[in-house]
């Protein structure tokens, strides 16, 4: 395994580093400032929209999809430090460079499962950054870290799906450019292989029977920047069969290819923000005085940043680890480290950016400081695409195999 940066990601890091220096740093105080005056908090501020003008101009676009067709055609070893870039800013630069969840596992979905006419009509615009969208999963009713538990129903009607059921914590869903939903359901409840009763089909907002009903706040966050994370009933919406991704009884296999991708793009960008938390703390120490000496002379707190360098610079190794097998054997043969960084970056990123809280003390835990808002980002991400205990569940159950 070389980990060398070969010749074309030095060159995007290299304009990325100075877009985030020359463009993204300075907008985000300008966007918090923006969204006050703004008639919606679920609009982009004006600064968002520049920030994509400006991204698209320099190449810095769709920097995720591996697609060369319709993105930038890298691999994941390629693109790890290009998204640990972007985290250093996670309100932001995702959206910036059309890299933001739900869009990009959606977009990935698309390109793999959809056929001409759904890329045409949700794909394409989705890739210019002309509309968003949201990906319709978890249920409030049932545990949805077990998929098998979705009670959404899709029936067919003749040349039509009909979806009933509840969903909540659907991202990006409160955003008014948010066009589309994918939606997972049952069109086969009964039956005999419970990983072939569900399917997901296509269903734009505006059809009638889909309610977009409440925010759902996170830590007390809405989450303005990635659309908000909404409750949305589908009360009999019906949509063409021609909406189906893939085949029918095909849901979960589609549901499994997205999350492989997702999870580990998290897991990059989650390095950067334990990247800006270590920033944060390193100038916070060197600034403030507490009794009689610089915080950065104190024992305990010299071991925090040493001890945050040390799990950043391990946590790196894996995914990049991750993403390399991913290239090499696909998603399926890095099964195993793919739980691996699930597990182990959330976790360690929560407990660096905890002791940044630490060391700002009321300023921590305030709106003048970013980490707060990095750190409830974070401690959801134990939880979204799959809670760590499940991933830990099927992890040592492989472990286990080898001795059985």
């Amino acid at each position: 395994m070389d980990f060398t940066f070969d010749a074309r990601t030095e060159e995007l890091r290299a304009r990325l580093l100075a877009f985030m220096d020359e463009h993204v740093y300075p907008a985000e105080q300008v966007a918090h400032e923006q969204r006050e005056q703004l008639s919606s908090p679920w609009e982009n501020p004006p600064v968002v929209e520049e920030l994509k003008a400006e991204a698209r101009r320099q190449g810095l676009w769709n920097l995720f999809l591996p697609d060369a067709e319709h993105g930038a055609g890298l691999t994941n070893l390629q693109y790890a430090p290009l998204a640990e870039i972007t985290g250093r800013s996670p309100q932001l630069a995702p959206t910036a460079t059309n890299c933001a969840a739900p869009d990009t596992g959606n977009m990935e979905v698309l390109a793999q499962f959809g056929d001409e006419r759904q890329k045409k009509q949700w794909l394409e615009p989705l890739l210019a950054g002309e509309i968003r969208s949201a990906f319709a999963m978890t249920e409030p009713d049932v545990a949805s870290s077990d998929a098998t538990n979705i009670t959404t129903h899709i029936r067919r009607e003749g040349d039509e799906y009909v979806v009933t059921g509840r969903k909540w914590y659907i991202s990006g869903a409160m955003h008014p450019d948010c066009t589309i939903f994918i939606v997972m359901g049952k069109t086969d409840p009964d039956g005999a292989d419970i990983r072939r009763q569900q399917s997901m089909v296509l269903v734009p907002r505006d059809t009638p029977g889909v309610t977009v009903k409440r925010a759902m706040r996170v830590f007390g966050y809405e989450d303005h920047y990635h659309g908000g994370h909404a409750e949305v009933v589908f009360d009999e919406a019906r949509v063409p069969v021609s909406n189906l991704i893939g085949e029918e009884g095909g849901g979960f296999a589609i549901a499994q290819a997205r999350l492989g991708p997702g999870r580990i793009h998290h897991c990059m960008r989650l390095i950067g923000m334990a990247e800006r938390a270590i920033e944060l703390m390193c100038r916070r120490a060197v600034s403030r005085d507490a009794f009689g000496k610089a915080l950065a002379q104190q024992g305990v707190v010299q071991n925090w940043i040493a001890d945050a360098r040390v799990a950043v610079e391990q946590l790196r190794l894996l995914v990049l680890k991750t993403a390399w097998m991913m290239d090499t054997v696909g998603n399926r043969g890095a099964h195993t480290e793919i739980q691996a960084i699930k597990i182990a970056t959330p976790r360690t990123v929560v407990g660096i950016l905890d002791r940044a809280i630490q060391l700002y003390g009321a300023g921590g835990v305030s709106q003048d400081f970013p980490l707060a808002e990095l750190y409830a980002g974070a401690r959801t991400l134990m939880i979204a695409d799959g809670p760590d205990e499940v991933h830990q569940r099927s992890l040592a159950r492989r472990e286990l195999k080898k001795y059985r």
